[in-house]
């Protein structure tokens, strides 16, 4: 009986997330995008918006990989939650790949009342076979003020954005998996 009663309690949990194991995964935030993880992650269940998608390992307060994927001019990266009190900028078929931490932050700025955010460091990549950019950053946000460190690569194909950002506290969890995620967005293909 205290087995099932304990069953009970773990069925949320268990229910709230999906186990990706290494090897190829595809339809990555409902789009062609697709990716070949090197270690096990989490895919949680959140919905921020119909063209993202959440990974990590530990919990998304310690370290989480989000994938855009798909967006198409005149669409936000995810679900606006105030859209009338706080919209989110959108993506534009004038942007270019410098443009794209930009419209990282200001969506973070409006979504998640974060404090401070800073655009660190900026280099051309290539995002799944495609010019593109990689960047980095960091970031407090006003409800736990907890110093967060990410990365993030991006690029505009077809018209359409594609991007997978990872962040964590920049105290030992940034460090502790950012090799893993690099692996993870440099696995990116169409």
């Amino acid at each position: 009986m205290k087995a099932i009663a304990a069953l009970a309690l773990l069925s949320p949990v268990l229910l709230a997330n999906t186990l990706v194991l290494p090897g190829p995964h595809g339809a990555i935030a409902r789009s062609k995008l697709s990716a070949t993880p090197v270690t096990e992650w989490n895919k949680l269940r959140r919905n921020d918006g119909t063209h993202t998608e959440i990974w990590t390992i530990d919990g998304d307060a310690l370290n989480k990989v989000t994938f855009f994927a798909a967006i198409g001019s005149g669409r936000p990266l995810m679900r606006e939650v105030h859209k009338r009190q706080t919209p989110l900028p959108h993506v534009s078929t004038t942007m270019l790949i410098t443009d794209i931490p930009a419209l990282l932050e200001s969506t973070y700025r409006s979504q998640f009342a974060v404090d401070h955010m800073q655009i660190d460091a900026q280099e051309p990549a290539l995002v799944a076979g495609h010019k593109g950019i990689h960047f980095a950053y960091s970031l407090t946000r006003a409800d736990d003020e907890v110093e967060r460190k990410g990365e993030g690569f991006g690029a505009i194909i077809g018209g359409q954005l594609y991007m997978a950002t990872y962040e964590a506290p920049a105290l030992y969890y940034f460090d502790k998996d950012v090799a893993k995620f690099r692996a993870l967005a440099a696995s990116l293909t169409l």
